[in-house]
Order: C-alpha cells, then structure tokens, then sequence
C-alpha cells in the first residue's frame, strides 16, 4: 500500500530563473528535496540526512505543475521507494534513505 501527499513548488522558484530561461522547467535536484522534506514531515524524520540510492527524471515539470507524491513503506534496509506524479503520471522516481543529521561535536 502506498502513501501520497501533495507537493507544491512555487511558480516563483528561485531556480527557475537560470534553468532554461524562457521555457523554465523543474530542476530535478528541487525535485528530489521536495520528495525528501515531503517524506520527512510525513513520516516524522525531522533532521534525516539522505542517501540517494536511484533516480530517474521521467518528463519535464513546468513551473506550477500540479504534483503528488507516492511512496512504499520502508523495505527491511530503509529505502524508500517513491514517484513524483502528474495528473496520475509518473515525472520522477527513485529511491532514498533516511538516516540521523550527524550531531555536532
């Protein structure tokens, strides 16, 4: 059974500005963070660092695109698999880890 939620990515990114200005698109680095703090409020892992295990950038995401994102439960490692969707259609999917932020010493 997989999990959703909405994300939202303001029209007014500031990575919009120098990412094919005229026809901007989602950078998929803002993609994967939003995945992650999405996750992390989700799933109450507040401070996780991630390990990236896999991601694939399936379609390009306009400013404003309307998006959701699905995940599995954690496999028996920790993985988290999870998709990026548009209207029901996948833009992005991969992988990630949660893992404790290190602590200042």
């Amino acid at each position: 059974m997989s999990e959703h939620v909405a994300l939202h990515i303001a029209a007014d990114h500031p990575a919009f500005a120098g990412h094919f200005p005229g026809r901007p698109i989602v950078p998929g680095v803002v993609l994967l963070d939003e995945a992650a703090r999405a996750l992390e409020a989700a799933l109450g892992l507040g401070g996780s660092c991630w390990t990236l295990g896999s991601a694939k950038f399936l379609a390009p995401v306009h400013p404003g695109t309307p998006l959701s994102l699905r995940w599995q439960p954690p496999s028996a490692g920790g993985a988290i698999a999870f998709t990026v969707e548009h209207a029901g259609t996948a833009v992005a999917s991969g992988t990630l880890t949660p893992r404790p932020a290190p602590q200042p010493q």
